[in-house]
């Protein structure tokens, strides 16, 4: 019988709403497993167990009154660290922001309070999520708990590493060119980036508004789904919130693929793409066909331009979001002051940003300056509009678009950090789902010795239902959700 802290989110709710457990009993053995654990995975920068233990009492009186409980009552959720919490420190991981405390709740922290779900601290992750491995974080990297000396995926590793760790039961992460799929993919969770304008992007810290999206990460399909019936709907404080009809993605699942068409792309298991993840990725399509779907292999030639794309769009947009913090109204400020604005300004950036921020901050800054925004920024912004229409044709002829969901297992914390043109290649099959917008879900598929590998499945715009349906799919015909770590 699983402990307390094992459980899923659903069999939280269930054992919640039926006395057999109280709401602070779980969250007691939820501290207890961090406390046990975390020295080893450094998945938090901020936990607020007290405030926790005071939601969860308050869920169990509402029980003994026979109060209406909300979807998650009882609940643990960990946010990363990115996503405004009222009360709770949020740093983006960077000593530019590392006594910030919001005065506003995001919206999906709103929505998960209504339900009554407790926040139960918040992730560790790349500074500013710039960052495939949550090695940049000036709080120290995240360790990936299938082999510590191995990195977590980023730049939501905290987020996956705590669910895999058994240190909460549901997360938050957020997305912007994979960075909830590919931790996802490194710890063998559930990890979602919605359709862009899904789930509302106000309170979320901006890397780059026109990728970004917030997304629900969890153990399994039906944790993952629950939360983001919770999180998805219409926003009028979020420009890019699209009003579109709320769905139960719960009722979605079903364990029934016939009549699927799923397309292969053919340039996911290109050069860089090794070999023992393209093997246990075509396990899963052969699967699936063996389940009911049929596969055909489709060549998108426009993804050769994708990750070029991606990095100028996004550093372009992180040179201007992260303007605003100049430690003269906010952030991190230096305890010196010779009256000369411009010089506190530059070294409060200097010394308040890691290295692969300013990095970013200066190419970015470049691609929009004079002379070189037609060329690079402008271009960059054709291609993406090139690569929509070929997905969007490609969708045409297949319910979904599957692939590897990164190129190679779980690498050595620190193997790559030092050639970050090495690291960027590592989001080759994850940036197009966001140069389209389209949902995109990793799933575990297998493992690589003691190492986890991902399937991406890429759907129609808003059509999440049916990547849930596929990933419930693959996990009630295999192991690999229910495998766990030994820490």
């Amino acid at each position: 019988m699983p402990r307390l802290h094992e459980l899923t989110a659903l069999e939280v709710i269930d054992k919640v709403r039926r006395q057999e457990i109280t709401s602070e009993e779980y969250i007691v053995s939820l501290i207890e497993r961090i406390r046990m654990v975390e020295g080893k995975i450094n998945a938090y920068i901020t936990t607020v167990f007290e405030e926790a233990l005071r939601q969860a009492r308050e869920i169990d009186k509402k029980i003994q009154c026979g109060e209406r409980l909300g979807r998650l009552a009882g609940v643990a959720v960990a946010v990363k660290d990115n996503i405004c919490t009222r009360g709770i420190r949020t740093t983006c991981a960077s000593r530019m922001l590392g006594n910030f405390i919001p005065p506003y709740d995001a919206t999906v922290i709103e929505r998960l309070k209504r339900e009554d779900a407790i926040i139960i601290g918040k992730t560790n992750m790349d500074e500013f999520a710039m960052g495939s491995t949550t090695e940049t974080s000036y709080f120290g990297p995240t360790r990936n708990p299938w082999d510590l000396t191995k990195v977590p995926g980023g730049s939501s590793g905290g987020s996956a590493a705590a669910l895999i760790a058994d240190e909460t039961a549901l997360a938050l992460g957020s997305d912007t060119g994979g960075s909830i799929r590919c931790p996802a993919s490194y710890c063998s969770v559930i990890g979602l980036k919605p359709t862009y304008g899904l789930v509302s992007r106000y309170g979320l810290i901006a890397y780059a508004n026109s990728l970004e999206q917030i997304g629900p990460m969890a153990k399994s399909t039906a944790d993952c789904a629950l939360l983001l019936s919770v999180i998805s709907g219409y926003d009028p404080r979020d420009s890019t919130s699209v009003n579109v009809q709320p769905l139960d993605y719960l009722s979605c699942l079903v364990d029934d693929v016939g009549g699927l068409r799923i397309g292969v792309i053919k340039e996911f298991f290109g050069e860089g793409v090794e070999d023992s993840v393209k093997k246990h990725v075509w396990r899963a399509i052969h699967l699936l066909e063996k389940l009911g779907a049929t596969y055909e292999e489709v060549s998108l030639s426009s993804l050769e331009y994708a990750l070029a794309a991606y990095y100028i769009i996004a550093m372009s947009e992180a040179s201007s979001n992260l303007a605003r913090y100049d430690g003269l109204r906010y952030g991190f400020r230096i305890d010196y002051d010779d009256a000369d604005w411009s010089k506190i300004y530059a070294k409060n950036r200097r010394i308040g940003f890691g290295a692969e921020v300013k990095r970013r901050i200066m190419l970015g800054t470049f691609a929009l300056s004079a002379g070189y925004y037609e060329q690079y920024y402008l271009k960059a912004l054709k291609v993406r509009t090139i690569i929509r229409r070929e997905f969007e044709n490609a969708l045409k002829k297949f319910d979904i678009l599957v692939g590897p969901t990164m190129p190679l297992p779980p690498f050595n914390l620190g193997e790559k950090i030092q050639d970050p043109l090495t690291l960027y290649m590592c989001d080759i099959l994850t940036v197009p789902a966001n140069l389209t917008g389209y949902p995109a879900i990793s799933v575990p598929c297998g493992f690589e010795g003691s190492l986890p590998i991902g399937l991406q499945i890429i759907g129609k715009p808003f059509d999440e239902a049916t990547l849930l349906k596929v990933s419930y799919a693959l996990e009630r015909n295999t192991d690999f959700t229910r495998r766990k770590p030994e820490l």
